[in-house]
């Protein structure tokens, strides 16, 4: 392959805590400037506040990430049948230029369901094999391995205990991998075991018997990341805790700051591209040279429609966080005697 595969990163929890934000930053000055980083909404659009569910991460990365020639932006590929579907190419804009690709809080389940195939999906792996960074945080961890552990119909709903088919994106790999975040929880203290993302201990092993004999499954404690490089061969933990890798349900555990070889995750085998849909190809072959259109986006201008309203409301408060929000995404506002003016902050033209 002509380009480096991206750094892929995988967090127990805490996208925007202070572990967290260390390795966003580590994987930042790994990343060629200027920095443009693209948040889905997916795992969370079936929520009302998706928006503001990726949003409150854009603004963390806006104040962690403040040095860098920066540029934040969601993608709203909420739900598929509706103008936000991640099938639809207009809301991918972002997704063409973007060197860093977050995913994190939300349904695992309603992630594959609404990812599994689609354009947006396409559009992460083929960036990936651009170089892009991919960055995973607890319900996208889950969404993203071989099998997705489908937390809130087991631990809320009753279920029994099974695994759905996850995205799988490190089939791309030759590796059969499923995830497991809040893998050291202790939400319910000493009378629930909420391990193993909540399920507990007892359930969790239920799950992992029934999986493939030759299949590895990463558990990654609360606030702790792991970060795979293909090109260097080796996988990093980072953060406050350890991650553990279970191949036939026996533990290797690796605290923070080891390494270890990627072959402890399988027979690394890179795929060609043949399985990523024509379309994403031919879009981001003809955005090459024009990766940003000066053309504010939608979620921008409704942002935009939001401030007005305060202003006019002089609730100056709310004015100034979604001025915020705005300069998130990459543009200033400007208050002008004829209304309001969109201006691209500099450095993102």
């Amino acid at each position: 392959m002509k380009s480096k595969l991206g750094l892929i990163a995988m967090l127990g929890s805490g996208e925007t805590s202070l572990a967290g934000g260390r390795i966003f930053e580590s994987i930042a000055r790994k990343i060629d400037q200027p920095l443009r980083v693209a948040i889905l909404e997916t795992p969370a659009g079936f929520e009302l506040n998706s928006s503001q569910v990726a949003g409150q991460v854009g603004e963390f990365l806006s104040k962690r990430l403040q040095n860098y020639d920066l540029t934040v932006e969601t993608v709203p590929a909420r739900k598929r049948g509706t103008p936000f579907s991640p099938d639809e190419p207009e809301i991918q804009r972002m997704l063409l230029s973007a060197n860093m690709i977050f995913m994190g809080p939300g349904s695992p389940t309603y992630a594959v369901r609404q990812l599994q195939g689609s354009l947006t999906w396409d559009l992460v792996r083929a960036r990936h094999r651009q170089g892009a960074a991919l960055i995973f945080a607890s319900a996208a961890m889950i969404a993203v391995g071989k099998y997705a552990l489908p937390v809130y119909e087991i631990y809320k709903a009753g279920e029994d205990v099974h695994a759905v088919p996850g995205l799988d994106l490190f089939a791309d790999f030759g590796l059969k991998l499923s995830f497991i975040p809040h893998w050291n929880n202790t939400d319910g203290g000493e009378e629930v075991d909420t391990s193993r993302c909540f399920i507990g201990l007892e359930r969790f092993n239920q799950w992992c018997d029934d999986l493939p004999d030759d299949h590895t499954t990463v558990g990654l404690d609360e606030h702790t990341g792991l970060i795979i490089d293909f090109n260097e061969g080796m996988g990093s933990v980072s953060g406050v805790s350890s991650a553990t890798l279970l191949r036939d349900c026996d533990p290797k555990i690796y605290p923070s700051n080891a390494e270890f070889p990627l072959s402890e995750l399988g027979e690394v085998h890179i795929c060609g591209d043949e399985s990523i849909r024509a379309d994403a190809w031919n879009m981001l072959n003809e955005a090459t040279g024009q990766l940003v259109p000066l053309k504010p986006p939608v979620q921008v201008m409704g942002l935009v429609e939001e401030r007005q309203q305060a202003r006019h409301n002089q609730d100056w408060e709310r004015s100034d966080k979604l001025r915020r929000q705005i300069a998130a995404h990459g543009w200033t506002v400007i208050d002008t005697p004829a209304g309001p003016q969109l201006k691209l902050r500099s450095g993102d033209l």
